[in-house]
């Protein structure tokens, strides 16, 4: 049920006109989140004018287990530089409310991963998302996290850009 929900809401995503996104894609997780399993996005063909915003978004159930999420990124330049880092997002209340949008159990949280940024190089830009999430006082990551279905990269103009200022 939660897979033929959450394919509806992606397919009505990928169908539906947004303007402001240069890119945004989602890739469905299996059951678990391998500590070692990089979610992986290539975007060619950026405007190397033009200022963006960059964001990941989550979808997560409620068989998600902690209140927070900490990740970590790649962002690779064609040049081959990479900038790594390392990012902790909020995902409840302290109540335990799900932070987020939608119904059900399936909520879809856009969080903000790079701010005002150029992609001032030609060529293909890659970004990876690993979960690198551990139990209080494990030195080790969780192998198997459960509860995250898909994970998306987003791209867009900056409202300047979007308003035709700058």
């Amino acid at each position: 049920m939660h897979r033929v929900f959450g394919a509806i809401l992606g397919l009505f995503c990928f169908t539906s006109r947004d303007k402001t996104a240069a890119f945004h894609e989602f890739k469905s997780l299996p059951d678990h989140w391998q500590s070692d399993s990089a979610v992986v996005f290539k975007i060619e063909d950026l405007d190397t004018l033009a200022r963006y915003n960059a964001f990941i978004s989550l979808r997560n159930d409620n068989s998600y287990a902690f209140s927070n999420l900490f990740l970590i990124t790649d962002m690779q330049f064609p040049n081959g530089k990479t900038i790594t880092d390392t990012l902790e997002y909020e995902m409840a209340r302290p109540d335990g409310t799900w932070l987020g949008s939608g119904f059900g159990d399936l909520k879809e949280s856009k969080l903000w991963y790079k701010e005002n940024i150029q992609f001032n190089e030609t060529g293909t830009y890659t970004f990876s998302i690993k979960q690198a999430m551990r139990r209080n006082g494990d030195v080790d990551p969780i192998a198997d996290l459960e509860g995250i279905r898909d994970v998306g990269l987003r791209i867009e103009k900056t409202k300047e850009q979007l308003n035709g200022s700058e």
